[in-house]
């Protein structure tokens, strides 16, 4: 009499949260932080804590910002705007701001806004660039920021995003009893992704 040797029963499927939780895990040992990418964290933090810094870290990565002297100033606790001094590096030939000065700090000034709201754990790349020329600006300008989008809201999803930063730029009063003129407004689009995504996409299209 032959015998029937039982085959071994299919072992139960791993449940799909086990699969995620093992999926999220081998991510996370992809983007394991380098040396490297400990030393750029610390200089991006660096470049946010102070002036002093700041101005180091834009003379190395960004000398236009450096040699044109703009730096960010806080109003309140919601309002920054960036000042852009009246220096010979920024006029053209008959004394009035540059053109070319006015529209390249304004990337630079909502970059900087943005970049400093985020923190150095974001990359922030400029996407568009919207600006009107309205009269000369004889004078130190300024920058009024004013996002379309709550950037914590955005920053809370942990997601790659786009904010919108509305601009007035304004010529500033150099005297008590002299009024702002604005001289220009721009439309700003950034571009902001958590820098582990990156190492995250990388991970995957490396064989």
């Amino acid at each position: 009499m032959s015998q029937i040797q039982a085959s071994p029963l299919p072992s139960d499927p791993e449940p799909p949260e086990r699969r995620s939780n093992h999926s999220a895990n081998w991510q996370e040992a992809q983007v394991r932080v380098g040396l490297i990418d400990r030393v750029e964290a610390f200089v991006s933090r660096l470049s946010v804590r102070d002036h002093f810094w700041n101005r180091i870290c834009s003379l190395i990565w960004l000398p236009l910002a450096f040699f044109s002297g703009i730096r960010m100033k806080q109003l309140d606790k919601k309002t920054y705007v960036a000042l852009l001094p009246f220096k010979r590096f920024n006029r053209n030939w008959y004394r009035a701001m540059a053109g070319g000065a006015l529209l390249g700090n304004a990337e630079i000034a909502g970059g900087m806004y943005v970049f400093g709201v985020c923190g150095g754990d974001y990359t922030v790349v400029c996407k568009n660039l919207n600006y009107t020329f309205l009269r000369p600006c004889l004078g130190p300008a300024m920058y009024k920021m004013t996002p379309k989008e709550n950037i914590q809201e955005l920053l809370a999803s942990k997601k790659e995003f786009n904010i919108t930063l509305n601009m007035d730029i304004v010529q500033q009063s150099l005297r008590a009893t002299d009024r702002e003129r604005r001289v220009g407004r721009a439309d700003v689009t950034f571009h902001v992704t958590p820098k582990v995504h990156h190492k995250r996409k990388k991970a995957r299209t490396t064989p």
